[in-house]
């Protein structure tokens, strides 16, 4: 592969750049100032809305198909257990150190340098979008979100995520359910009111008992976790309510509409979801950017994980450099030699189907 080496070098001096720049979910605006100008001092013309910077290949082409290239800037705040300084970006022992390194700074910088490989080509089977983004770690809104209406009909993407570069094929998706039994208060030493507890009991018991149906061939059974539970004032006061909450893990079997109108159906429980956005995902193993990472060694797996692949409604292909190990730990780091690796495994999957 011509020119990986020289890709690899720019890869790691960006991200050393990124780095040293606090980019904290819903402040990412210096990094992607300095993603921005890395792009256009390479003759890329991007786009820009609030931190999100995106741009297509030079001789893109509206009757082809379009690939989404993706990973995100921001980055959670540093934990109490750093030893380091997170924003030095040091390099030892083959470890680039620094908050963001791993997740997901290098997943992007290798996204960024494989773009511009393929940037100036002139035969391609299929148009190529990057799209850098803010609000990743939050889940915002301001990020991939905001900007889907506007990159165009995509075809199927590929998300860059810490994955060891093996190839995540599915993804759960998340909802977090807010709760509340009712019941009717009145006096503990006297048989009145109708317990609230009681009630969310019933409830929390099929909630943890209950087995859907539908079955992933990738993750098994949806899974339903209370995790949260709150009820009762005073110990002389049979509680009027009883409030819970549910985090619940919804594989590729379902929608996260269809399980929650199920839930719905079974408790007596005021069931209100803080969102539905957040969902699960799935790419065919025969896909042919599946097929092509197969054939260069890697593995398939089903990620327990959310990330911006929950907010699209395309095929897509969680992979990159780096481990969800160290994402969000103290002396964040990746290996260097990941980042070359990455960015062999983008091209080498890429030029197999373009």
């Amino acid at each position: 592969m011509t020119g990986t080496e020289q890709l690899y070098e720019q890869a790691v001096e960006l991200l050393k750049q990124l780095i040293v720049i606090p980019s904290f979910s819903r402040e990412e605006n210096l990094t992607a100032d300095l993603i921005e100008k890395f792009l256009n001092d390479r003759g890329v013309i991007t786009q820009r809305k609030i931190n999100n910077i995106w741009a297509q290949n030079k001789y893109y082409d509206a009757a082809k198909p379009t690939i989404l290239l993706n990973s995100h800037h921001d980055t959670v705040k540093p934990n109490s257990g750093y030893t380091r300084d997170p924003f030095a970006a040091t390099v030892e022992d083959g470890k680039l150190y620094g908050l963001g390194s791993n997740d997901a700074g290098g997943c992007l910088v290798s996204l960024i340098l494989t773009f511009l490989y393929f940037y100036e080509q002139t035969d391609l089977k299929y148009n190529m979008v990057l799209a850098t983004t803010a609000e990743e770690e939050i889940s915002g809104v301001n990020g991939l979100e905001l900007i889907i209406p506007e990159l165009g009909k995509l075809d199927f993407g590929i998300v860059g995520e810490p994955t060891l570069t093996q190839l995540a094929i599915a993804e759960k998706g998340l909802m977090v359910l807010d709760c509340v039994a009712h019941g009717k208060s009145g006096h503990a030493a006297r048989e009145e009111g109708v317990n609230a507890i009681y009630e969310a009991i019933n409830d929390i018991n099929w909630f943890r008992s209950f087995r859907f149906p539908e079955e992933s061939e990738v993750f098994g059974p949806v899974k339903m976790s209370v995790t949260i539970i709150n009820a009762g004032s005073q110990h002389n006061v049979v509680p009027a309510t009883c409030t819970y909450t549910v985090d619940v893990r919804v594989t590729d079997a379902y929608r996260n509409e269809e399980v929650l109108e199920i839930i719905r159906s079974h408790v007596k429980s005021e069931v209100t979801p803080r969102s539905i956005r957040l969902k699960p995902s799935k790419i065919d193993k025969d896909h042919p950017i599946v097929q092509a990472g197969i054939k260069l060694g890697r593995t398939t797996y089903g990620s327990p994980t959310t990330s911006d692949q929950s907010l699209l409604d395309i095929p897509s292909l969680k992979v990159g450099p780096g481990d969800s190990g160290r994402s969000h730990t103290a002396d964040e780091f990746i290996y260097v030699e990941e980042i070359r690796d990455g960015i062999k495994l983008y091209i080498g999957m890429l030029e197999s189907i373009v």
